[in-house]
């Protein structure tokens, strides 16, 4: 379907530019649809945007969205400014300084960064499995190439933790590409592994060392890369019931007939418990908008009024896709930003 999405998208590319950063056209006519890229976990909240859009707004042409993974997404987004190159990013993390850099370096000076909600990092095995409940410490000896520096030759979980049945290690996921991959890499793994004390120390006395020993997967087949299709790993864990799943909360929850949650820390990962940060892979979900296109793409401005609109819990639509509110002061923030799409200041960014 990302495929298709793109080749529909370079057809409409029938233009010579865009406008520049100061809003004037820079090169003739524009594009006369929006074109979004990036997060697999973002694609189906923006997808349902670009679905209500041309009924709400029938002048405008419906948005083009791809699936691509956030690195990948961002990559394009940031290689410069002109019709060739997407209006929006879908992030299942925030920016790096690396990304913002490349953005500038390439002519993208002004991004607006519009926090739509909040997703959970979970993981997910099938209802026939044998219902696990991880820790952030087991997940990370179970997977780390090299735990606490030494050779993974973990292979089921009871070698990872006694407690553990003496099931075959093998959890499938995201590529290095995904924004999913990335938090999952943060939020768990680098947590896990800091819950050893001369880890958390290596922080401090080697940053670059310790990035490697806690975040670095094995490849020896324990974990299996699936791409940026998370509907697919829902598939694999149908057919392998002793397996286990990363992927974005909301395609747990819309296939909850088939999967469960594995509870981490002891919290299952729900609605609530991701609203709350009281589950611990719960993470902030981002659109990016390129400043530079927002006068030369027809209803881009409009597009960034009708996200705002769609994920309020009480009144938007994005809530039966799965997309889990922010608290009510950061909606107040990011409706403010996506109102008068006020730049953000990349000071922020590390």
């Amino acid at each position: 379907m990302a495929k298709l999405h793109y080749l529909i998208g370079m057809a409409a590319l029938a233009l010579a530019g865009c406008q520049g950063q100061d809003g004037g056209d820079a090169g003739g006519a524009a594009r006369d649809q929006i074109r979004a890229v990036g997060s697999s976990t973002v694609y189906p909240f923006t997808t349902a945007v670009a679905e209500q859009f041309p009924r709400k707004f029938p002048s405008f042409k419906a948005p083009i969205v791809e699936s691509t993974g956030t690195g990948a997404g961002l990559k394009q987004f940031c290689a410069g400014v002109g019709a060739q190159f997407p209006d929006i990013a879908n992030a299942s993390r925030r920016i790096k300084k690396s990304e913002l850099d490349d953005c500038v370096k390439n002519g993208v000076s002004e991004l607006v960064e519009i926090q739509i909600g909040i997703d959970g990092i979970a993981l997910g095995e099938s209802k026939a499995g044998a219902e696990m409940a991880l820790t952030e410490e087991d997940i990370y000896k179970a997977l780390a190439a090299n735990p606490y520096g030494k050779p993974n030759t973990a292979k089921t979980w009871k070698d990872v933790n006694p407690a553990l049945p003496a099931i075959a290690i093998k959890v499938f996921g995201p590529p290095p590409t995904s924004g999913t991959r990335d938090a999952f890499a943060e939020l768990i793994l680098e947590k896990g592994c800091d819950a050893n004390a001369e880890m958390k120390a290596l922080k401090t006395t080697d940053k670059e060392r310790h990035q490697a020993v806690c975040t670095k997967i094995r490849e020896d087949g324990a974990y299996v890369e699936s791409g940026e299709n998370d509907n697919l790993i829902v598939q694999k864990l149908v057919a392998n019931p002793d397996a286990l799943g990363v992927f974005g909360y909301s395609f747990l929850e819309e296939n909850l007939d088939k999967v469960r949650g594995v509870k981490l820390q002891g919290v299952a990962p729900t609605y609530d418990t991701i609203a709350s940060y009281e589950y611990p892979g719960a993470r902030p979900l981002f659109i990016y908008v390129k400043s530079a296109h927002l006068k030369a793409i027809p209803g881009l401005k409009e597009f960034v009024a009708e996200y705002a609109g769609a994920w309020d819990p009480d009144s938007g639509y994005l809530k039966r896709r799965g997309l889990i509110a922010a608290p009510a002061d950061v909606r107040a923030k990011n409706l403010d930003i996506a109102t008068k799409l006020t730049p953000m200041d990349p000071a922020t960014v590390n």
